[in-house]
């Protein structure tokens, strides 16, 4: 089997000079403005939010010298002068001068030949600096022995300022805020962070055949499915979501739909209407209050692709704004455009310092004809053999309407604009939907 990735949708007559993808994201990173809102949230209500400010460690984290293990903390001094004596094989005996727990420490110093019964997590009494594990000891009574030569001077004791020392930077403005940060900065004692607004997002579709989910479908209509797949895309990246349902194929309705979704959303998302068809309006109506900056790429699937800014009250200095990306009416080309260029945006404008994407190479298991010219991802399914070597197989269709091949797959076969043919085995490079395991 050949895979051949060249359905092209309907009504995508070629521009003479299609865009190559990577012009087009230096376009869209030349046009991003972070959002520079700033509001100060509780902690629990930060998750997943992007942090406005640099976050200093108040307090030593831990606050105190602790143990790391159940045991018993002494004076390391006791284990050179066991050495110096010539003892060091021999059993060196303690006597346990009374116990440490967590949240309940030690009264008093620790005395030379005493040591103290201490749990994890517990402060370390004054003077002892090491813990030997509780299964290394052999208890009589009120004495402790041991054989020095299984422990270090400063074993087993957590150092106060070890993990986050007080002054230092725990986490940095733009760190988009996980469960471990928020555990992090409970341990600081902070309650609230500044974090940036959210992105805004308004999106829409266009198409007199497509029917919401609950209507009924009449002869030569569809059920609109970009919208779904849309608005769980951007609810993953925690914006504010104003979904404006289905726009006619209408001039009047589709400007009034591009004007409200501007004045009201930082980012406005369409689908369909912005390739050559005589029905599609988006392209033609974006130019009387906005700048399209590129319409059509050397991509497949997703090659109608038009992006710019939308200017719904005038343009001018101050004049409020909006980025549009009006992506292909192909269900599957709605998602590979919004993965390779509208995530990557709203990460932006969100100021988040980006994460590296997941990408790395697998051999292919079939042939995949290709043309150098443009940059083409196809659906595919990667796993990994019992050596560890990864593979991936393209899904059966890769034509841009069928919306279940994206469900069947795990990744994209990403191929380059320059790349020819792949022979089987020929490694590839993979984008991954999720984290594979």
């Amino acid at each position: 089997m050949t895979i051949s990735n060249d359905t092209a949708g309907p009504g995508c007559s070629p521009a003479p000079n299609p865009l190559p993808v990577d012009a087009a994201r230096a376009l869209i990173r030349r046009a991003i403005v972070p959002v520079a809102t700033v509001e100060r949230v509780a902690l629990r209500a930060a998750l997943e939010r992007v942090l406005a400010e640099d976050i200093v460690s108040p307090i030593d984290v831990p606050a105190h010298d602790n143990a790391a293990m159940d045991g018993y903390a002494f004076d390391g001094t006791a284990l050179s002068a066991a050495a110096a004596t010539g003892t060091g094989t021999a059993q060196l005996t303690l006597a346990v001068a009374g116990e440490a727990r967590a949240g309940h420490p030690f009264a008093r110093a620790c005395g030379a030949g005493e040591c103290v019964r201490i749990m994890t997590g517990a402060p370390m009494p004054a003077d002892c600096d090491t813990v030997v594990p509780q299964e290394f000891v052999v208890r009589s009574g009120s004495n402790v022995t041991f054989e020095p030569l299984r422990i270090e001077r400063g074993a087993n004791c957590r150092r106060a300022g070890e993990d986050l020392a007080r002054g230092q930077a725990a986490l940095v403005a733009g760190r988009i805020l996980g469960p471990a940060d928020l555990g992090l900065l409970a341990s600081l004692g902070v309650a609230e962070v500044a974090v940036r607004r959210r992105v805004r997002v308004a999106f829409f579709s266009t198409g007199d055949e497509l029917r919401s989910v609950g209507e009924p479908l009449a002869a030569g209509c569809v059920y609109d499915s970009n919208r779904y797949t849309l608005y769980a895309m951007l609810t993953r990246m925690n914006v504010e979501v104003l979904d404006l349902g289905v726009v006619r194929d209408e001039p009047d309705a589709i400007e009034a739909a591009l004007r409200t979704a501007a004045a009201s959303a930082d980012v406005v998302l369409t689908s369909g209407g912005v390739s050559v068809g005589d029905a599609d309006f988006t392209a033609r109506m974006t130019a009387t209050f906005g700048d399209v900056e590129f319409w059509q790429l050397a991509m497949r699937p997703g090659r109608p692709l038009a992006f710019g800014r939308l200017w719904p009250a005038g343009r001018g200095v101050g004049c409020e704004s909006a980025l549009f990306f009006g992506l292909p009416g192909n269900p599957v080309a709605v998602m590979v455009s919004f993965y390779q260029f509208v995530r990557e945006a709203l990460v932006a404008i969100s100021g988040a310092i980006a994460p590296t994407p997941l990408q790395f190479a697998a051999a292919s298991r079939v042939p995949i004809k290709k043309r150098p010219g443009r940059t083409e991802f196809l659906r595919a399914v990667a796993m990994r053999d019992t050596a560890g070597q990864w593979s991936v197989t393209p899904t059966r269709s890769q034509s841009s309407g069928v919306l279940s091949s994206m469900s069947e797959a795990n990744c994209l076969i990403a191929l380059a604009h320059d790349q020819g043919d792949v022979a089987a085995g020929a490694l590839v490079d993979i984008l991954p939907f999720e984290g594979l395991a």
